[in-house]
């Protein structure tokens, strides 16, 4: 197994010095930076007799332009494995009498607009049926996944015969066709335990009999597979834009261009991923990030048309926090011209467009860290992360979430949520943070070292580690220094927690209180209701100097039950850390989220108004909240602007200095407003 280790840090070292690297070969100096953006979906079954039959190339360019796209990416190769271009090596769809991609392509290039080829990298059911040899073998022998009717039913092995082959393919487009980029998709850690894989793994020392293990060999491969597409693609034109969806940014970072968030709020992500996503992408380097939804309800969905606020909301939430909209739909495969997604779209970014002056570059200013050293390609169960992000949103602080890949130092307060224990790296960084004079807030297990025995830096915390602690449910009094805005009455943890012993010089702000009995079910009665008795001498909360800790997981507990009171006692600790945070405002309801951008000579205030609504199992927007006279503050930080505005129209507002900050009153917001303070 350490063949195994070795093997895989190789792999994730990779992003740390692809910045460097990417410096090194001016790669970021000639790339397309996108601005607005179409995603095209074309997964054709070969059943279908007429593709491509009414499509009028020129009036579908013509449609993307005036909706002011630049960057649109189309399909050469969709997952069932058909193309859309005359190929010599990969199967035309056969109902296709013509070059359609090649035709797409060349009037985006005539109209300047940007083009990217897609191509499924993980799913290619016609080339799969062709070459059985190219599908995953599956632990039970099989070919095929269970239940069948899903895309996913037959997926390619990356290191059979198909590596070769789709990375000819990339070659072919890029030496035949105008494109300016390849997205590849549904590269996925599919398990595999075909002759070939289970080879490498035996002369690896990979236990080829542990499913974990086979499956990060999986995700191993296609890491190597996209950097093979990468080489191989940039040795043709090295100003290409690349990347490739499902392995994790970072790992990607030394052979992508660019990045995408693929977030579909009414599908299965939810609105709490892309808040996550857009915290934690900015965070990787200077690479163009777009924020992909979609105009559907869901993936697959060839008759949906989302209302025109929930679209709207989604990328001004992207374009608040550094990313370019990108709007996916379906390509009918007969070529059908869609112009009432079309009309939706082009109203929106028309819209968009009017603010772009101050989108333009703009970079989101920060002062707190959600410390997460874990994968965050993947998060859509991960709730203390999403709780995280959703409290800081509500508290309106600016924000990112870090994991080592980023530098930590201008952080002023670094949040450790729940259950974050330290390696070496992450124990360094605290060390040299506190060091630093600045400050940590931690709960739950988080501190702890690797192998959860005691706190990695127990001197700093003042606090020695005694076990899980056994309270259910527990509850908690807060002290006269952290109980602000809390109701007099024990309160609920709604999470489960550890046993500290505070150290000499370390304050007890909080305790807990037991329950009278635990629930549990004792043969006779269900122990349901379960009331506080008395007040523990056990820790709830500490503070040792610049270090609070919650013994409790209080954002796992907030992710539960959306308590107020954790999210104000949290908020009571912040504020003892950063008395003067960069943006301030008491009128903004805790559904509103506010956002810091600057360029040079000016900064801006996004404020977005959007309340998705649960509708059987759609989390749905349907029209803005509209807002008024809201007080906003911004701290200065020693200069003045000399004028205060909302963009576009560029309306002066009257504002005025009380301290260190500037004050203006916003006198509406219907969903978005854009509050400029220009100092230049």
């Amino acid at each position: 197994m350490k063949i195994v280790i070795s093997i895989f840090c190789i792999i994730l070292a990779l992003p740390a010095i692809s910045q460097l690297k990417s410096e090194e070969n001016g790669r970021s100096e000639n790339i397309h930076q996108p601005k607005y953006c179409l995603f095209y979906d074309n997964h054709t079954m070969p059943a279908i007799p007429d593709v491509g039959k009414n499509f009028d190339v020129e009036a579908f360019t013509d449609r993307i332009k005036d909706c002011g796209v630049d960057y649109l990416t189309f399909h050469a190769r969709c997952n069932l494995g058909m193309a859309y271009y005359d190929t010599k090596l990969g199967i035309k769809h056969p109902s296709l009498e013509y070059d359609l991609f090649g035709q797409l392509a060349d009037a985006c290039k005539r109209k300047g607009i940007t083009l990217t080829a897609y191509l499924n990298g993980g799913i290619s059911s016609a080339e799969g049926v062709q070459h059985r040899d190219w599908t995953t073998l599956y632990f039970d022998g099989r070919e095929y996944r269970e239940p069948r009717f899903t895309p996913y039913v037959r997926t390619m092995c990356y290191n059979s015969p198909y590596r070769d082959h789709l990375v000819a393919m990339v070659e072919e487009i890029a030496q035949n066709y105008p494109v300016s980029g390849f997205f590849i998709d549904c590269l996925q850690n599919f398990p595999c335990v075909c002759p070939i894989c289970l080879k490498e793994m035996k002369e690896k020392g990979i236990d080829w009999t542990n499913r974990e293990e086979v499956v990060k060999f999986s995700g191993f491969s296609a890491l190597r597979l996209a950097k093979d597409i990468y080489d191989a693609a940039t040795a043709i034109n090295p100003n290409l834009l690349i990347y490739h969806n499902n392995p994790g940014y970072e790992e990607q970072a030394e052979f992508s261009t660019y990045f995408e968030v693929e977030c579909l709020p009414a599908g299965a992500w939810g609105y709490e991923y892309l808040p996550v996503l857009s915290h934690y992408v900015r965070t990787l380097g200077d690479m163009p990030v777009l924020n992909m939804t979609g105009r559907f309800y869901d993936w697959g969905d060839f008759g949906g048309l989302r209302p025109e606020p929930a679209l709207k909301s989604e990328l001004l939430y992207g374009l608040a926090n550094g990313m370019r909209p990108n709007v996916g739909g379906h390509f009918h495969p007969r070529g059908d011209l869609n112009n009432a997604v079309f009309d939706r779209i082009e109203k929106i970014y028309k819209e968009l467009q009017t603010m772009e002056p101050w989108f333009d570059n703009a970079k989101n200013v920060t002062e707190i860290a959600i410390v997460y050293p874990k994968s965050i390609q993947n998060i859509r169960g991960d709730r203390q992360l999403k709780s995280a992000v959703r409290m800081l949103s509500e508290l309106n602080h600016q924000f990112d979430v870090v994991t080592t890949f980023s530098d930590w130092s201008k952080y002023k307060v670094l949040v450790i949520p729940d259950g974050i224990t330290f390696n070496e790296e992450v124990t360094r960084r605290v060390k040299e943070h506190l060091a630093a004079g600045k400050a940590v807030i931690s709960s739950g297990s988080s501190g702890l070292d690797a192998e959860k025995t005691r706190f990695a830096l127990e001197k700093e915390w003042g606090l020695t580690y005694e076990g899980e602690n056994d309270f259910d449910p527990a509850y908690f009094t807060v002290g006269e220094n952290f109980n602000s805005h809390l109701p007099d009455m024990p309160l609920s943890l709604y999470a489960s927690g550890i046993n500290v012993e505070p150290l000499p010089g370390t304050e007890v702000e909080a305790y807990l209180i037991k329950p009278y009995f635990n629930r549990h079910w004792d043969g006779e009665y269900a122990f349901y209701y379960t009331p506080p008795d008395q007040v523990t001498e056990k820790p709830a909360l500490t503070v040792n100097g610049n270090v609070a800790h919650f013994s409790h997981r209080i954002f796992s507990g907030y992710g539960d039950k959306a308590s107020v009171e954790l999210r104000t006692v949290f908020s009571n600790v912040l504020d003892n850390y950063l008395s003067r945070p960069l943006f301030k405002s008491d009128d903004l309801p805790s559904f509103a989220r506010a956002f810091v951008t600057e360029q040079p000579g000016r900064k801006m205030v996004h404020l977005l108004s959007y309340v998705p609504e649960k509708r059987g199992h759609t989390e749905m927007i349907e029209e803005p909240i509209e807002l008024h006279n809201v007080k906003i503050s911004l701290r200065n930080d020693g200069t003045r602007p000399k004028r205060v505005y909302l963009a576009p129209e560029k309306k002066s507002l009257p504002f005025k200095q009380v301290d260190d900050y500037i004050e203006v009153t916003v006198p509406k917001c219907k969903g978005y407003s854009l509050v400029v303070f220009e100092s230049k």
